[in-house]
């Protein structure tokens, strides 16, 4: 694909949801980087029931850092894997008051240093909490629509974001996180996209119009 048809395509998509933005809630960078962990196999929708339970018992590195692993598995067992949630949560809460003076640091470098944190959760870091994207976040949305679109042809998320990166000017990074998401979420949906109502169909190699 050439980079005039891909802006072209993420253009119409921008048109087409004006009010795309991150659907997890959160007041802190600590916050953010602690619900992205929990979304990990798990809808937005379920993190944002969640996490106001948990806040509210635990919301800073020192509080987590310091709180049973059993209760911390308690308050997320609703997100799905949670003993291996909770360990990377506390593990991660640890290591920022023991290395970063108990702030999320902001560099892709030191996030993805981080237990439970690949660079998916970094780029949704750098994004929504430092406005400082580095790259796409690939999800499960953001890869089915990169191959059915053909911004990419790869499977693995590291190189379908290799693809997109060659194809768009940092600029573009805050649009193309969102709205790929939320055209998948609303449109381009795993099962029975509805490419009937899809306002890049004319430009989509797999629209079934």
């Amino acid at each position: 694909m050439t980079k005039q048809k891909a802006i072209e395509i993420l253009d119409i998509l921008k048109n087409t949801y004006p009010d795309a933005k991150c659907s997890l809630d959160f007041n802190t960078p600590f916050e953010l980087l602690i619900a992205v962990i929990l979304s990990a196999q798990c809808t937005d929708e379920r993190v944002n029931k969640t996490t106001p339970i948990l806040f509210s018992k635990f919301d800073t590195p020192k509080d987590f850092a310091s709180a049973e692993l059993t209760d911390i598995e308690d308050l997320i067992h609703p997100c799905g894997f949670y003993k291996n949630k909770a360990k990377n949560i506390k593990a991660t809460s640890i290591i920022l008051l023991d290395k970063f003076n108990g702030e999320v640091p902001h560099t892709m470098e030191e996030l993805i240093t981080l237990p439970g944190v690949g660079r998916k959760t970094a780029n949704v870091v750098m994004l929504e909490a430092f406005h400082n994207p580095q790259g796409v976040a690939i999800d499960t949305h953001a890869k089915r629509i990169s191959n059915r679109i053909g911004f990419s042809k790869e499977k693995d998320p590291i190189k379908i974001e290799k693809d997109i990166l060659n194809l768009f000017s940092k600029e573009y990074y805050y649009d193309i996180n969102h709205i790929l998401i939320w055209h998948g979420r609303n449109i381009c949906k795993s099962q029975n996209p509805l490419c009937e109502k899809c306002s890049i169909k004319n430009l989509c190699k797999n629209s079934k119009k």
